[in-house]
């Protein structure tokens, strides 16, 4: 339970940080939506899996809670910095209730496996922001705003985010594992997963450039891909060696959305959703769970919903101008 924690609070809240003038709000906003998303989750889980009358409250249902806030805490990454703390509370309110509902049609329903969630928390968490942010799109920011831009030292906090869930995964996709076999079995494929990982990120990096270096924004999200990429067939008996694969090819793919996607993109609607590379390090991996027709429409629907409803005047959102700045919510 402890490592699931500190990923979703230490781990995403400093991945986040790699905006120069957003660190504030990159914490501070993630601390809050987990907060809040964790109590609500509790309730939202709860429900479908009620015993009586009664919720019931244990560790397994603690680590379901901060589970489902990962969900908003991935969207989070797809309109970081354009909206507001109350847009992202009900964000998180509405994303939950229908993450809620699409787990219980996959899981119980469909009866699909998932032990690390791959399907049903990253690819849906991915594709919810990308229809969050595809309806929020604001024509002023088609030209890359000036403080939408990381520094040599936001981008070594990011990396501390980075390096937590890189250690915390394997706990991630063992958590829920239904007998200590299976979870032994989760944590040694994930282990090596995110090792072969992080290997081939490094050196598909260092290929990709003309001088040889490597790219911290590649090493900060690609490295964790394998984590992801694993998820849902974690608890299953595969050779460590077809692990490392996993990892190895999530990275190649993972590092070639960075490096071209991101880049070849021209409909601005869409360049929205390259921000945070959410696309290449929980939509990519994420499609080699099975099932993912639910998934995808729910999240789809639901987040276009969702954003039309953030889109309402008085929920306080920034201006153009003010976008991607602390000062608008904090005190600097």
């Amino acid at each position: 339970f402890q490592d699931v924690h500190v990923g979703i609070f230490v781990g995403f809240g400093f991945l986040m940080t790699f905006l120069k003038k957003y660190g504030f709000s990159s914490v501070g906003v993630n601390m809050l939506i987990a907060a809040f998303g964790l109590q609500w989750g509790t309730l939202m889980k709860g429900f479908w899996h009620t015993k009586g009358e009664k919720i019931c409250i244990n560790v397994k249902s603690m680590i379901n809670a901060d589970f489902s806030t990962a969900t908003a805490l991935i969207s989070f990454g797809a309109v970081l910095g354009k909206t507001s703390p109350v847009q992202m509370l009900i964000l998180t309110i509405l994303e939950i209730t229908i993450f809620a509902c699409n787990e219980h049609l996959v899981t119980e329903i469909l009866q699909a496996t998932d032990v690390g969630a791959s399907m049903t928390i990253h690819a849906f968490g991915a594709y919810f922001g990308l229809a969050v942010t595809l309806v929020l799109y604001r024509p002023g920011l088609k030209n890359k705003h000036e403080n939408e831009e990381s520094t040599y030292h936001s981008d070594i906090f990011a990396m501390i985010g980075t390096l937590f869930l890189w250690l915390v995964w394997p706990s991630f996709n063992s958590a829920l594992a239904s007998e200590e076999t299976y979870r032994i079995k989760a944590a040694v494929n994930t282990y090596y997963s995110l090792a072969a990982c992080t290997v081939v990120t490094f050196a598909i990096s260092s290929l990709m450039d003309q001088r040889g270096k490597f790219s911290m924004v590649l090493i900060q999200n690609a490295t964790l891909a394998g984590g992801v990429a694993v998820g849902t067939c974690a608890d299953l008996s595969i050779h460590p060696f077809a692990a490392m694969c996993i990892g190895s090819i999530a990275a190649v793919i993972s590092v070639l959305g960075f490096r071209f996607l991101t880049v070849s993109v021209k409909d601005p609607p869409l360049l929205s959703f390259t921000y945070c590379f959410i696309g290449c390090v929980h939509f990519t991996p994420g499609m080699q769970a099975a099932a993912l027709g639910s998934t995808i429409g729910i999240a789809l629907v639901g987040g276009a919903l969702t954003g039309g409803i953030l889109k309402l005047p008085f929920l306080g959102q920034a201006s153009d101008q003010n976008c991607f700045d602390d000062s608008v919510y904090w005190e600097v």
